[in-house]
């Protein structure tokens, strides 16, 4: 489970819901459902969840909960500086973030939740998130490409489909009053 401090309300209620549904629909809990899979004879998460699937039939997010008990990860949600520092090693995209989460946290009512692959910002819904790409940051936000003819649609990014628009940031310069205008905008929206 993702540090609560890290979540927003919603996904909050999201997780127990899973939970407590897993354990209301199947009569088995949690702690039970990862004891069974500590039986799984797959070693990489994906063939386990797979295995989960065809063995239980359980979904795959009830199947990825009860794989995050059984096999806690070296590196997850529950540890954010830990993912912060190897997702933002790089000198030049560390120095952009920097400046963009500056811009972030002035707003108030934020919720940083860090993930394996990028950094999400949320109120009550994710409203941007910062990527490192070669030496510089792709910021996606929740806001309509057409908001700005700088802004490009967001492309596959594995991050909130609330995040419609997205920009490279190439230097921390780059992160101008009119991207704070758009970090606020999309703020406001969430």
């Amino acid at each position: 489970m993702p540090n609560a401090a890290s979540l927003t309300e919603r996904q909050k209620k999201w997780f127990a819901s899973v939970r407590e549904g897993l354990q209301r629909e199947t009569g088995r809990s949690l702690d039970e459902w990862a004891a069974l899979a500590l039986a799984c004879p797959e070693t990489t998460h994906r063939k386990r969840l797979a295995w989960m699937k065809a063995e239980f039939g359980l979904g795959q997010n009830r199947a990825a909960m009860v794989l995050n008990a059984a096999f806690p990860p070296v590196s997850d949600w529950s540890q954010p500086d830990a993912l912060a520092g190897a997702l933002w090693a790089d000198p030049q995209a560390r120095a952009i973030h920097e400046a963009v989460r500056a811009v972030v946290l002035a707003l108030p009512e934020v919720i940083v939740g860090q993930r394996k692959g990028f950094t999400a910002y949320a109120r009550r819904l994710q409203f941007c998130a910062a990527r490192p790409v070669r030496q510089a940051v792709l910021l996606g936000l929740a806001l309509d490409p057409a908001f700005d003819e700088a802004l490009r649609p967001a492309g596959r990014s594995g991050w909130s489909e609330r995040l419609l628009s997205e920009i490279v940031l190439s230097a921390p310069g780059d992160v101008t009053a009119g991207v704070a205008a758009w970090v606020r905008a999309a703020w406001e929206r969430s």
